[in-house]
């Protein structure tokens, strides 16, 4: 197996509790300067992963190496990560410069060259302004940038990341994964990010391992695991899809997929005939007079700006259909077809 300098490397590693594998079997490798985000459900041991890396929790079977080192015995303080945790636990009654200097004190620098390396991680963040205030006067965000520079003063070989932006607001939320992704790229930091978010999993990382059940369901860069799910799970786990189960038969030009009685053509790499399920996404579903496509009537319509979210009852069940055009408004029990192109659908063996 590889083994990068600076990554970490998870290799066949196992954690148990009594008889339950919480983690089972796991191999992964962070590149050096890459963000690799670990992303699944609640329960699927993404979280006791990130607590392997740092130390927090001891494995059970495997080794974990970082920066070519094999620390699997290694307590969390000799491990060279730092981890950035989802209540930031930043102490309410010290400064942010004494919370940014507060790791190189306790392991017995000075108090100036503390200070020191303190202030440049705030600066770096813009937070150079903020050193003496308390974290009750910060806001959310500028309270997650202090624990990032806190993190950050340590110059770890890794940075974990654990939720970090579960407890801000949805617009904050979007700017602070912003900061977090061009911090990382401008630095060079090698991160290992946990979230159950999968928007925010896309827009921060080099690369995803989803988890399921103390597993790897599928792992790739954002577009591959979007554009190319290798399961139903992962189909609808990652963004939203119509899942539809019907049969596929091969035909002269390509695939043919049937349900419901309404058979349209499919793009099939290598698709064999039989049982099957369609994942398409809302976006790439068209809405259209009737007469062609799978014919459908409105359930419901959501106007939501930049789009309309419409819900069709169709002989295929009900789709949902993201549609661009605001100023079309369908109605409420419109007779509509709905149609997609060929390769819009992604085909799964079932």
């Amino acid at each position: 197996m590889d083994h990068p300098q600076g990554g970490v490397v998870f290799d066949h590693v196992t954690k148990r509790y009594g008889a339950v594998a919480a983690v089972d079997d796991v191999s992964f490798t962070v590149a050096q300067g890459d963000l690799v985000t670990l992303l699944g459900p609640s329960g699927c041991g993404k979280t006791t992963t990130l607590r392997m890396v740092a130390g927090l929790e001891p494995v059970s079977g495997g080794r974990v190496l970082i920066g070519g080192n094999d620390v699997t015995l290694r307590a969390a303080n000799e491990r060279d990560v730092s981890m950035v945790f989802q209540s930031y636990a930043l102490f309410p009654h010290m400064t942010v410069l004494e919370n940014a200097s507060y790791g190189p004190l306790a392991m017995g620098t000075d108090k100036a060259k503390a200070r020191e390396l303190a202030r440049a991680k705030l600066s770096m963040l813009g937070l150079g302004e903020f050193e003496n205030r308390l974290p009750s006067e910060l806001s959310g965000g500028q309270q997650q940038r202090v624990a990032v520079a806190r993190s950050l003063v340590l110059e770890p070989a890794v940075l974990l990341f654990d939720e970090p932006l579960s407890n801000l607001d949805a617009k904050l939320r979007r700017r602070v994964r912003e900061e977090i992704r061009e911090l990382q790229q401008s630095l060079k930091l090698t991160v290992l990010y946990v979230t159950h978010d999968q928007e925010e999993a896309l827009a921060v990382s080099d690369h995803i391992i989803v988890m399921n059940g103390g597993r790897i369901a599928q792992e790739g860069p954002p577009a591959d695991l979007y554009e190319r799910p290798v399961s139903r799970f992962l189909a609808d786990f990652i963004g939203d899809a119509n899942l539809v189960d019907g049969e596929i038969a091969p035909t002269a030009g390509g695939a043919s997929f049937a349900a419901g009685g309404v058979a349209l053509p499919v793009r099939a790499h290598g698709v064999t005939a039989g049982p099957a399920t369609l994942a398409i996404r809302p976006q790439r579903l068209v809405l259209g007079e009737p007469g062609h496509g799978v014919p459908g009537n409105v359930k419901r319509v959501a106007y939501l700006g930049s789009r309309v979210e419409y819900v069709v009852g169709t002989a295929w069940g009900e789709l949902l259909v993201f549609d661009g055009d605001v100023h079309r408004l369908r109605q409420r029990d419109e007779a509509v077809a709905v149609t997609f192109a060929p390769d819009a659908a992604i085909v799964l063996p079932r």
